[in-house]
């Protein structure tokens, strides 16, 4: 079988090559199909239950290499465990999200921004980065 190697390249990080599996396509097509964010558990379930094969730790290296390359958000849920999401944003950007039923909702917020940028330098910090997710609940669930 003939693999594919496709090259990432990051402001970060040097050109990466990483190799193109069926395991790897499933996992992004799967991706593609939610709205919402997904435990690398939850999205290895799925997968088993469509009949595709891959193994829980293929699963969790594949989302770790998708979320260094910047092709997934991720962020931890209110159990602390880390959750995946393919984003439509592709700027930098924030999340609101709903404790009941997990809908996200992604933001762009130029206030914080500015705060982030203001406090890093008035402490003498350089290659500022951060991330900004806010919890609470959607009108659905408030009017549950």
């Amino acid at each position: 079988m003939e693999r594919k190697r496709v090259i990432t390249m990051s402001n970060e990080a040097p050109v990466k090559e990483q190799r193109v599996t069926k395991q790897r396509l499933a996992i992004s097509a799967a991706l593609d199909t939610l709205d919402d964010f997904v435990s690398t558990q939850e999205l290895h379930r799925m997968l088993q239950d469509a009949g595709v094969p891959v193994s829980l730790a293929t699963t969790y290296r594949i989302l770790a290499s998708m979320a260094d390359e910047q092709l997934v958000d991720t962020l931890r849920n209110g159990e602390g465990e880390a959750v995946y999401r393919r984003c439509s944003a592709t700027a930098h950007h924030h999340h609101l999200l709903c404790r009941s039923c997990g809908k996200t909702v992604e933001i762009e917020a130029p206030a914080v921004e500015k705060w982030a940028a203001a406090i890093a330098k008035e402490n003498g910090f350089t290659a500022v980065q951060h991330t900004v997710e806010i919890y609470g609940l959607c009108p659905e669930c408030t009017a549950a």
